[in-house]
């Protein structure tokens, strides 16, 4: 019986352990499809650029916060990491934009992955469980079947 309360115990963690991995896959594919969101957003919002030389727009400064600008440029700075900007036209800032979506996207199918594959490990465990539960053996008897479908219990 201190076996089955054991094996219990040892199902249970493994479960917690599935549900904090399955947990932080979902949170890290929830950030990734609004990273994948803003950049489509700003692929959109490099469209209106295009042509909009010497006219006024909303340039963003923060959360929530605009100012009114001039645009004298279609040439944009680009931050390519580290702090390190590189001048970019709008068709090279799109371009960009539109690998690290690809990328974004790439690795997003491999969490999916990761996750249908933990969930599979989850049902062959439950599965492996619910072996144990179709066992002929009585409550408190001696069972050296390892709970296979040659029970000798039965």
């Amino acid at each position: 019986m201190e076996n089955n309360e054991q094996e219990q115990q040892e199902l249970f963690f493994k479960f917690s352990m599935y549900e904090q991995q399955i947990k932080q896959l979902q949170q890290q594919l929830e950030a990734i499809e609004r990273g994948v969101t803003e950049l489509t957003t700003l692929n959109f919002g490099l469209d209106e650029l295009v042509g909009a030389k010497e006219k006024e727009i909303f340039a963003p400064m923060g959360k929530g916060i605009f100012v009114k600008a001039k645009l004298i440029s279609e040439e944009l700075n680009v931050d390519v990491g580290e702090g390190n900007l590189v001048k970019k036209s709008i068709p090279e800032t799109k371009e960009l934009i539109e690998e690290q979506i690809k990328k974004l996207v790439q690795v997003k199918k491999e969490m999916e992955n990761n996750l249908e594959e933990l969930g599979r490990e989850v049902m062959n465990i439950m599965n492996g469980q619910e072996d144990m539960h179709n066992c002929k053996c009585k409550e408190g008897e001696e069972c050296s079947c390892n709970h296979d479908e040659n029970c000798e219990c039965e």
